[in-house]
């Protein structure tokens, strides 16, 4: 069976060559001409993951509709033009497996629902967990949550098309969780840069951690989610990972923020987006919309919007009022 990836950065190319390493043919659309040519001629992405040598079968195109009548596509786009892209494909029924991170903004909507208004008879699943593209481009062992709304039928038919060696699916029916813990890691991962920015050390980092995974745990019940979803690889796993590694964009991100670079100067002249930029305001306005305590991802908006230098956003969570460790706040 070929496989369809709609995104030709660094995750959809890495997730492209996980799944060509072993000779099944993969279909990778970009939109960027550049990107598409190099990888058909020399087998490599060079503005995205340069280092990366990239399958044979690996076919590029910059027309999606040669991938239109694939039975599987996964959408690694990023969230901001999710359903701009979808919007490329006819409505039939497939399964899409959605591997962007992320809030939109404007609507609020997660993007499976972004995914379903664009095209309503494909059966949705999200693929999220601690993932670095190069990483998984390389063949480093890595395991992901494979959330399938469609349940243990999609599951049954996705597990084998989508597992390899060393890329290694876990089962979940929770789409809601694995796409809260994707999107708001990314905004946790922003303000442990801030923390590395401002050589607040590993105990702050740590501190930081703990108490975001407290905000990402109330704001996933809080819209359904399951407390063991936000416990696993797409949540705290992804969280780990994207928050203690200059590998992370969002972390570099807050690392500049945290060394005195403005929001615009740190994300200027960047190729790849760092979601989380796009998401913290959102998600903080959804949070208090619905009255769910989210001070660090609060914290962050603020940052990102100019609002209050680094510093001194830190000093006002420090001087929040103590309180049990357990509390909604």
């Amino acid at each position: 069976m070929s496989i369809g990836v709609l995104g030709g950065g660094a995750w959809g190319t890495a997730l492209a060559q996980a799944y060509a390493a072993d000779g099944t043919p993969v279909r990778l659309w970009a939109r960027e001409a550049e990107v598409v040519a190099a990888i058909n001629a020399e087998r490599r992405n060079p503005l995205f993951l340069p280092d990366a040598a990239l399958a044979s079968s690996i076919t590029a195109t910059g027309i999606m509709a040669e991938l239109d009548d694939l039975a599987v596509l996964l959408v690694v786009a990023p969230a901001q033009h999710l359903g701009q892209i979808l919007g490329g494909l006819s409505d039939r029924p497939r399964d899409l497996v959605l591997c962007s991170k992320g809030i939109e903004a404007g609507t609020g909507r997660l993007m499976a629902d972004v995914a379903r208004a664009a095209l309503p008879q494909a059966e949705i699943a999200v693929l999220s967990g601690p993932t670095f593209a190069h990483e998984v481009a390389a063949g480093l062992p890595t395991a992901v949550t494979l959330a399938c709304a469609g349940g243990e039928a999609q599951w049954t038919r996705l597990c084998t098309v989508l597992s390899r060696p060393t890329l290694r699916p876990y089962y979940s029916d929770d789409v809601i969780g694995a796409e809260i813990g994707g999107a708001v890691k990314n905004v946790l991962a922003i303000a442990c840069g801030v923390v590395e920015g401002l050589g607040l050390g590993q105990n702050a980092r740590a501190a930081l951690i703990a108490r975001g995974y407290a905000e990402m745990t109330r704001f996933g019940l809080a819209l359904g989610a399951r407390a063991e979803t936000l416990a696993g690889l797409c949540g705290l796993g992804d969280l780990v990972l994207t928050c203690s590694s200059t590998s992370s964009r969002n972390f570099t991100l807050g690392k500049a923020l945290g060394e005195g670079m403005s929001a615009a100067e740190a994300l200027s002249g960047k190729l790849s987006v760092a979601e989380g930029a796009h998401t913290a305001p959102v998600l903080a306005g959804l949070a208090a919309q619905r009255g769910i305590a989210m001070p660090i991802v609060a914290a962050v908006a603020r940052l990102l919007a100019g609002d209050a230098p680094a510093r001194q956003v830190v000093a006002e969570l420090l001087a929040r009022p103590l309180r049990a460790e357990g509390e909604l706040a």
